[in-house]
């Protein structure tokens, strides 16, 4: 049986630090941690109570000892795994951390799979699905608004209200099938007419959810930001300016960058991953062709684009073959060199791109200008109608956006068997597929596979 196991695993990261951990849970956590390490006072682990902490030596199978420590014991099912947990805290070395995992194995634990502690916890009711894979977002959050939406999730905010939906809908069944097992003249109107008003109601609330379908997943893994244009039209300025450091070398020297450089940047708390291409331009030089083909590349895989065009010079070849590649929906056109005399005018690139926000800026040396504009227009884009600064949480990723899409069809459906008066048996059978559509999003009806796979990519000891 999977929680009749007992695992272990090294639960910080990998790397010298002041202090290391090896989590150890399950019905024999206790035993094996007793195994493993010997209190200074005499007394043993077993005899502590929950929440309190040894101070001792851990020792290897043959008694020779690996490190002094610390021993904290947290009894199920107070704990983070809902299952007996100790956490062995010795110093951050690899090597003594290495040898105490080895002597919990030889007592009797087994290594830990990727994300079993916290699969443990959502197997054991702790937490639900939501908030078990918001774990892994606390940890990789880039930007404070990042940790906030993860912060969100992991509290039940996300959740919460969805569970609360699925409530409502059993309710509504079990109502429809106490009026179909004891039937009165003009019930099924009435009844049918009090689900309309919560079907509506929920469906506003899930449509406020799909129309940022994107953000959350933008928040927790980085809004891809190509930044395009032919040479020397200020990119490595934009890519510095964007970091507030000088990461990108700036000369007057056209093909200076040759491949593209990766970086994450907080925009307002979005963040941004950054690629700075190559000028895209013709040349005879090898290196640079193939950068200049990756930066075509990239122009097609990223979600935003940030395309440079000389606000001193009229658009040139380089410049118009660069307007075709550019994808309209997901384009920013960013005029720069707004110190010198304007040549090429944002009415000019508006007309060549329409519909894309075409923004001015001067990056000249530490005197950066426009920045400001280009922030808010990536915040719009990321949030659309959304408040950045709110408490509204978003759509973890791609998986739960299809299942709220699948669960608001089920209620269209209702609506749509409502106005055909099709009956409350079939309005039932709606309400059900949406009720468990929403089971999927908070876990409670979700197959083993899935979890499996859910949990595959947390990292080990987490």
């Amino acid at each position: 049986m999977f929680q009749s196991e007992t695992i272990s695993a090294i639960a910080t990261a990998p790397g010298a630090g002041g202090i290391g951990i090896v989590r150890i849970s399950g019905e024999k956590a206790l035993a094996v941690a007793e195994a493993v390490f010997r209190s200074r006072s005499g007394r043993s682990l077993g005899e502590l109570d929950s929440y309190r902490a040894a101070y001792g030596k851990l020792l290897r199978p043959d008694g020779s000892v690996i490190d002094e420590a610390i021993a904290l014991v947290m009894r199920g099912p107070h704990s983070y795994t809902t299952e007996d947990v100790v956490e062995l805290q010795c110093h951050g070395g690899s090597l003594p951390l290495r040898e105490t995992l080895s002597a919990t194995y030889a007592a009797g634990a087994r290594p830990a799979e990727p994300g079993e502690f916290t699969k443990r916890a959502f197997l054991g009711g702790r937490l639900d699905l939501s908030q078990a894979q918001a774990v892994m977002d606390v940890i990789n959050a880039k930007t404070g608004r990042a940790l906030k939406e993860a912060q969100g999730h992991l509290s039940g905010r996300f959740s919460g209200p969805l569970k609360e939906a699925r409530q409502e809908l059993l309710a509504a069944i079990a109502h429809i099938e106490a009026t179909i097992d004891f039937p009165e003249d003009g019930v099924d109107e009435v009844v049918a007419g009090e689900i309309r008003v919560q079907v509506e109601k929920m469906r506003a609330g899930f449509a406020g959810l799909l129309a940022a379908a994107s953000t959350g997943r933008i928040l927790r893994e980085g809004l891809m930001t190509a930044i395009v244009g032919k040479p020397n039209v200020g990119k490595s300025s934009l890519l510095n300016a964007l970091l507030r450091e000088e990461r990108a070398i700036v000369t007057d020297i056209p093909g200076t960058t040759r491949d593209a450089i990766e970086e994450y940047a907080d925009i307002n708390g979005v963040p941004l991953r950054i690629i700075d291409t190559a000028g895209i331009r013709q040349t005879l030089d090898r290196v640079e062709q193939i950068g200049v083909e990756r930066a075509k590349e990239y122009i097609g895989k990223a979600r935003l684009v940030l395309a440079l065009f000389d606000g001193s010079r009229p658009l040139e070849g380089e410049d118009e073959a660069l307007l075709e590649l550019l994808p309209l929906e997901r384009t920013m056109a960013l005029l720069t060199k707004q110190d010198l005399p304007p040549v090429l005018t944002a009415a000019e690139l508006t007309a060549r791109l329409p519909g894309c926000p075409v923004l001015s800026l001067s990056l000249r040396g530490g005197d950066v200008q426009g920045m400001e504009q280009l922030t808010k227009a990536i915040t719009d884009f990321v949030y659309g109608s959304a408040d950045p600064t709110g408490e509204q949480t978003f759509l973890r990723d791609e998986r739960e956006a299809d299942l709220l899409r699948r669960a608001d069809a089920h209620l269209a459906q209702a609506l749509g068997t409502i106005d055909s008066g099709l009956g409350l048996d079939f309005l039932s059978i709606d309400l059900r597929s949406a009720w468990e559509t929403l089971g999927e999003l908070t876990g409670e009806s979700i197959g083993d596979d899935i979890v499996d796979k859910i949990f595959s990519t947390f990292c080990i000891g987490k």
